[in-house]
């Protein structure tokens, strides 16, 4: 199985079904969802906030917020 690639970025739009749209390398811009399920801890994302990500790397388009960088 392929390794997650970790990145940082800004969260610059909430969009419906809790994915925000997030800024990473500039005007690169990527679609991300907090994760979800039982027993996960609970992430709340603001615009503005600097998360950290995962991104598969077989689609580099979306990711998966894995903590919110204070």
């Amino acid at each position: 199985m392929a390794e997650a690639i970790s990145v940082e970025g800004i969260v610059r739009e909430a969009l419906p079904y809790a994915q925000y749209r997030v800024e990473i390398d500039g005007p690169r811009q990527v679609i991300a969802h907090t994760p979800g399920g039982t027993g996960r801890n609970f992430v709340r994302v603001l615009i503005g906030d600097r998360v950290r990500l995962e991104l598969s790397p077989k689609d580099l388009g979306r990711g998966r917020i894995v903590a919110v960088v204070r």
